[in-house]
């Protein structure tokens, strides 16, 4: 039988940061880990701030504590890589982000699996994993939002594992995990056309990064003129209804929106 493996699934954010912090030093509970994995979805598909933050950062800090952060990437059967922004892009008929349909609700949400766990899962196999040498996956889940341990099904290579909880650990805290190392905290991880952003979040992109949110509002364009094509109603995102131009003001026109932070990576598996 293989070593066990022991990783930490990476996304970038507070949480899995603070655990790439922790099991840097050894403290992180069903440790000691040998990696973070971080699966990039593609350079043309996460916010870039939290690449710049992953690779200018977290991996260069992590190197010199000797702990390693690995980026992966979806690999295909011929060898090339593809993101999830040209996943989108090619002509098909179905959508592997969770658009949202005229009723406000999310659609599948294909990405998470596709471009995240597989992508893990690929990679941990290759490594040893199996169904008689489980990979232990540290998730980072804190305690503010224990109910979304569930969401996690388990794969047969693995043991999900939650050592943010079992140190009792609330985002705020992980924040203070990461500035008492001496690093920033970084930015919540996300792709930056995700449906799942808050409206505040949204109003803030076309506020401080109009590029960015003129990106986005391109995707909804192409989804749409596609599904049209196909004699198919359209789909936004946002729960709104309308086409994100439309759907979404500038930050200064706006009340702040208190809300849970259901719009982040953070633990790598986007929330699963």
């Amino acid at each position: 039988m293989s070593e066990e493996l022991r990783v930490i699934s990476y996304g970038g954010g507070v949480q899995s940061t603070a655990m790439v912090v922790l099991a840097a030093r050894g403290e992180l509970p069903h440790g000691p880990y040998s990696a973070a994995l971080f699966s990039n979805v593609g350079d043309d598909s996460e916010h870039p701030k939290t690449l710049e933050y992953v690779r200018n950062i977290a991996i260069p800090w992590a190197a010199e504590q000797g702990f390693e952060i690995i980026e992966l990437q979806k690999t295909m059967r011929d060898g090339s890589t593809r993101t999830l922004w040209e996943d989108l892009m090619r002509e098909s008929r179905t959508i592997n982000i969770p658009v949202r349909m005229d009723n406000g609700a999310p659609g599948n949400r294909n990405c998470t699996a596709t471009f995240k766990m597989q992508v893990v899962g690929k990679w941990l196999k290759k490594h040893g994993a199996s169904k008689d040498n489980k990979a232990t996956v540290a998730i980072g889940i804190s305690t503010d939002e224990i109910t979304r341990v569930s969401n996690k099904r388990a794969q047969d290579y693995e043991t999900p594992v939650y050592p943010l909880i079992d140190l009792n650990l609330d985002r705020s805290r992980c924040m203070t995990v990461i500035r008492e190392a001496g690093l920033p905290v970084p930015p919540k991880s996300s792709c930056f056309f995700c449906p799942f952003h808050r409206p505040q979040m949204w109003s803030e992109m076309r506020r401080d990064e109009p590029e960015l949110f003129e990106k986005a509002a391109q995707l909804e364009d192409t989804l749409n003129e596609r599904r049209e094509r196909l004699g198919k109603d359209h789909v936004y995102l946002t729960r709104f209804a309308q086409p994100l131009r439309e759907a979404i003001p500038e930050a200064a026109d706006m009340l702040p929106i208190f809300a849970p932070d259901t719009d982040t990576c953070d633990e790598g598996y986007c929330w699963t």
